[in-house]
């Protein structure tokens, strides 16, 4: 505002000036080109006259210019303040950690707005991670509870005499077991989700990844007495750059969650087809399915859409959430659909085909 107001009177002062100048000067050459003499009264008169006209004008001009120049200057810079104030309480806000604060939008200009909008955007982001970190920490403690809790139970039994040492050893030994792959599976989906994984791209023939994937899991299958069937027309040309291990893990992750929700006699069917540039491989069970609202959850690290099972036979819950991040690293996308609890689940992986 203050430099608005030295602009504004430097210009007024410089009008008057110039005005007070050559004003006059032009207008006493003009008046003796008419026959009024030299030093005479009405001369003197009308000069003065005109002297005192535009000084009247200039004042009342001046001062009505820097009242409304005052006053618009005032009023923008309130606003630009005001807008300024709420950025600034927000920043600090955000600082200290309460991603939850939002700026409103204040009208104060396009670019304010814009700052204003990405902030918003900028802590909306925060408080998703801080509210994951969130989960995450509940999660952690939940699944550390149960081993810790059978661990302590164990251990206390033995000190009291009621269980022999070489009869609670096994339970040890699992609740041990559990804890390390625990850990080894959340420094794993870690990496995952970090792009961290390891990924060394060959070409592929999709027909010898789902053979060979196949082949491994046949035996699983037939002891649960669970179907595993192949649809795949897929001609022995069809390639995709991709890391043999990687996409053998993610199939694992599918197969197992698959046999894992379906009951004996159901069954499984691996399928493979091409659409344009991409190739679509899915893994199809009959088997318990998932709901709408759990599907929203499905990738999550931790989250189990089975929570009548119990914690050991039904895995880490983060496979799910370690096979996306690496469909994601071979630059294609994993989707899953059911029609509800009871009637099965699809699990659709796309990868860009090979260009030969």
């Amino acid at each position: 505002m203050a430099g608005q107001l030295i602009v504004l009177l430097a210009g007024a002062l410089t009008i008057t000036v110039l005005t007070v100048i050559i004003g006059p000067a032009v207008f006493h050459y003009h008046l003796l080109q008419t026959d009024l003499p030299v030093g005479s009264a009405e001369l003197v008169h009308i000069e003065r006259a005109y002297r005192d006209a535009l000084a009247l004008a200039l004042g009342v001009g001046l001062v009505v210019s820097l009242l409304a120049a005052g006053l618009v200057t005032w009023n923008l810079a309130r606003r630009l303040r005001q807008t300024l104030h709420g950025l600034t309480s927000a920043v600090d806000e955000l600082s200290r950690g309460h991603y939850s604060t939002r700026v409103p939008s204040v009208g104060a200009g396009t670019e304010l707005d814009s700052l204003a909008a990405t902030l918003n955007d900028m802590a909306a982001r925060l408080d998703a991670v801080e509210e994951t970190r969130r989960q995450l920490l509940s999660d952690l403690a939940h699944e550390l509870r149960t081993p810790i809790a059978t661990l302590s139970a164990h251990h206390e039994a033995m000190a009291d005499g009621v269980i022999e040492a070489d009869a609670a050893m096994p339970i040890l030994a699992g609740q041990t077991v559990r804890l390390s792959r625990l850990a080894d599976d959340i420094s794993e989906v870690s990496r995952a989700e970090e792009g961290q994984l390891p990924v060394q791209l060959h070409p592929l023939a999709v027909d010898d990844l789902l053979a060979s994937a196949l082949q491994e899991w046949e035996e699983r299958f037939e002891t649960a007495g669970v179907a595993l069937r192949r649809e795949v027309a897929l001609p022995h040309s069809v390639t995709i750059h991709a890391d043999p291990d990687r996409l053998a893990q993610v199939l694992g992750n599918l197969l197992s969650n698959a046999l894992r929700h379906t009951s004996p006699g159901g069954t499984v069917t691996v399928s493979a087809a091409t659409h344009g540039s991409t190739v679509e491989i899915a893994v199809a069970d009959d088997g318990e399915g998932f709901t709408a609202e759990d599907r929203s959850r499905l990738f999550e690290r931790f989250f189990r859409a089975d929570s009548s099972r119990t914690r050991e036979n039904s895995g880490s819950g983060i496979g799910l959430t370690i096979s996306r991040a690496l469909v994601d690293a071979h630059g294609g996308t994993m989707a899953a659909a059911s029609e509800g609890s009871g009637r099965g689940a699809t699990f659709t992986i796309r990868l860009p085909r090979a260009i030969v």
